[in-house]
C-alpha cells in the first residue's frame, strides 16, 4: 500500500525546487538585449567607436528601447532599475545629435554634485571620438570657476538645479540652444526639494525642445511633470535586470558593532584586495576610521560632502591614477566615484535606503567587469538586509570568516543601531492612558519648562490654552553672531 503523498495524483509535477537568484549570478539575458548590437540602434561610427572603446558589446534592455526612440526626437518617459544603464540610453543619443558648433545644447539634470561630475565622466568617455564635451556646474563651487569652465566646449552641460539657475542668473549661461534637457533621477529631485527649479527651467528653456525624463520609479507627481511639459511621451518600462547586481559578487558578514572596526582591518590585511572603497553613512566615521586604517599602515583617504571642493578633487585624482588602496567615503560622495579599477566595495555601515546600497555597489563592476561587495551587517540589521534583497530580487549570501575571533562587548559600549540615525523619532499618540513618566527626562525640555504658580487664573483671551506665562524659562540660550554683535 502506498503513502498518499506519493501518489501520481499528488505528487509534484517536478521534484526540483525552483532556482535561488544569487546576488552577482543574474542572467545575461535579463540585463542585455541579446538580440540587438549598438549598432543597430543608429549612432554613428564615432559615437560607436566610444562605446567599443568603453567596452560594452551589447545594449541592456533600457537603451535598446530608450536610445531609438530619443533618435526620433520623441519626448521620452522612461523607467529603469538602478544600475541598469540609464545614462548611456540617454548620453549616447546627445552625443550623436548634439553639432559641435553651439554651446548649451543639452542640459541633463541631477540631485546631487556627485552624480553631475559621474554623468559628465561618463558622458565625456563615449564621446572621446567626437568633437562633444559635458561640463559640470554644481553647489558648493566657485560660481567664477565654473563660469570660466563654461566659456570652452561645452555643448552639454550637466547640472543640480538650483546652481543651473544661479549661473543663468547671472547671465552667464543662457537657454537659446538649448534642444535638449533630460531629467536624471527625476524621483530624487523631486524628493529633496527641486520641484520650483525644475519647472522654471523647463519654462524658460524653448517650447521646441526634447525633453527625456529617466527615473527609477514613476510617481503620479512625474506623471503629471510630464503632461504639463512634454509633448506626447513615450513611456518605456522595461523591468529587466540591474546591469551592477548581475556583475557583483555580493556577500554580507555578521558583526557586533564594536568589532567592525577590527573587521575591516582583518579584511584589509588579510584579503588584500586591489582597490577598495569602504562606504559609511556619516562623515565622522569616515575621518575616524580612516584614521585607525592609517595607524594599522593601510594606504587610505577619506573624501566627504565638508571636504573642500579642491581636496575632494585632489583625493580622486589620487584614486583615478592608482596612488592609493582604500578611499573611506560618505554616503553623499559615493556617486561621484567612477573608476574602472575598483575591484572591492565595503559596505561598513548598511545604508538604510536599498537605493544607496545599488550606487554603492555599482562604483566596482565598471565597464562590464567583475567585482566584489562586502556588507557589515549587525545584529539589528536584518530588516535592512532584507530590504536590500527585495530591491535586486536576490539573495545576498553570508561570508564566514572563520579566523575571525570576535571580541567581548566592551564595558559602557552604546550601540548606533540602537536607535534610528539622525535622532529620535516621534511616536503617535497612544490611545490608552497615558504611560508613566521615565524617571530620566531630557534635560533639554527640562530647562525650558515655564513654571506656572497655583495662583494663575485660565484666561483663554489672554493667552492659547488659558495658561499665562508669569515668569522667562530657569534658562535661556545665547549665541553670538558673527562681528561680535549679540
Amino acid at each position: 500500500m502506498h503513502d498518499q503523498h506519493d501518489t501520481p495524483e499528488t505528487a509534484p509535477s517536478d521534484p526540483t525546487p525552483p532556482p535561488t537568484n544569487i546576488a552577482g549570478h543574474t542572467p545575461a539575458s535579463d540585463i542585455f538585449s541579446g538580440e540587438r548590437s549598438f549598432a543597430e540602434l543608429g549612432l554613428r561610427s564615432s559615437v560607436l567607436k566610444g562605446v567599443e572603446d568603453a567596452g560594452f558589446k551589447n545594449p541592456t534592455h533600457i537603451q535598446a528601447q530608450l536610445i531609438p526612440a530619443i533618435l526620433r526626437s520623441k519626448d521620452v518617459l522612461g523607467q529603469a532599475k538602478t544600475g541598469s544603464g540609464k545614462t548611456a540610453s540617454f548620453g549616447l543619443p546627445l552625443i550623436h545629435m548634439c553639432s559641435k558648433d553651439a554651446q548649451f545644447q543639452a542640459i541633463v539634470l541631477c540631485p546631487t554634485r556627485e552624480l553631475a561630475i559621474q554623468i559628465t565622466a561618463e558622458i565625456n568617455d563615449l564621446a572621446k571620438f567626437t568633437p562633444i564635451r559635458a561640463v559640470t556646474v554644481f553647489g558648493g563651487q566657485a560660481v567664477q570657476a565654473q563660469a570660466r569652465k563654461l566659456q570652452g566646449a561645452s555643448q552639454i552641460i550637466v547640472a543640480t538645479p538650483g546652481r543651473l539657475m544661479d549661473l543663468h542668473e547671472r547671465g552667464m549661461l543662457h537657454f537659446n540652444n538649448v534642444r535638449f534637457v533630460v531629467l536624471d533621477e527625476v524621483d530624487r529631485m523631486l524628493d529633496i526639494g527641486f520641484r520650483d527649479d525644475i519647472r522654471k527651467i523647463l519654462e524658460k528653456t524653448p517650447d521646441t525642445r526634447q525633453t527625456i525624463v529617466v527615473s527609477a520609479t514613476i510617481s503620479d507627481e512625474i506623471e503629471r511633470l510630464a503632461r504639463r511639459y512634454m509633448k506626447d511621451p513615450e513611456k518605456i518600462v522595461t523591468a529587466a535586470g540591474s546591469l551592477t547586481v548581475s556583475l557583483v559578487e555580493q556577500h554580507y558578514l555578521t558583526v557586533d558593532p564594536w568589532d567592525k572596526e577590527r573587521l575591516l582591518v582583518h579584511l584589509l590585511t588579510h584579503e588584500e584586495p586591489a582597490l577598495t572603497i569602504v562606504f559609511c553613512k556619516l562623515k565622522r566615521t569616515v575621518d575616524k576610521l580612516a584614521k585607525r586604517l592609517q595607524a594599522a599602515k593601510i594606504d587610505v583617504h577619506a573624501i566627504h560632502g565638508d571636504m573642500p571642493q579642491g581636496k575632494r578633487n585632489k583625493v580622486m585624482e589620487h584614486l583615478r591614477s592608482g596612488k592609493l588602496a582604500v578611499l573611506v567615503a560618505s554616503d553623499l560622495a559615493s556617486r561621484g566615484i567612477d573608476v574602472d579599477d575598483i575591484s572591492h566595495v565595503i559596505n561598513y555601515d548598511l545604508p538604510e535606503d536599498p537605493e544607496v546600497y545599488v550606487h554603492r555597489i555599482g562604483r566596482t563592476a565598471r565597464a562590464g567587469r567583475k567585482g566584489v561587495a562586502w556588507s557589515f551587517v549587525t545584529p539589528g540589521q536584518g530588516k535592512l538586509l532584507s530590504q536590500v534583497e527585495d530591491l535586486i530580487n536576490a539573495v545576498v549570501p553570508k561570508l564566514e570568516y572563520p579566523d575571525f575571533t570576535p571580541s567581548p562587548r566592551p564595558e559602557g559600549f552604546r550601540d548606533p543601531d540602537s536607535r534610528p540615525e539622525g535622532g529620535l523619532r516621534l511616536a503617535s499618540a497612544p490611545s490608552g492612558p497615558a504611560p508613566t513618566p521615565p524617571e530620566k527626562v531630557n534635560r533639554l525640555a527640562a530647562s525650558v519648562r515655564v513654571e506656572v504658580p497655583p495662583s494663575a487664573q485660565a484666561d483663554p483671551s489672554k493667552f492659547p490654552g488659558g495658561i499665562v506665562p508669569t515668569s522667562l524659562p530657569p534658562k535661556r540660550m545665547f549665541g553670538k553672531l558673527k562681528g561680535g554683535r549679540r
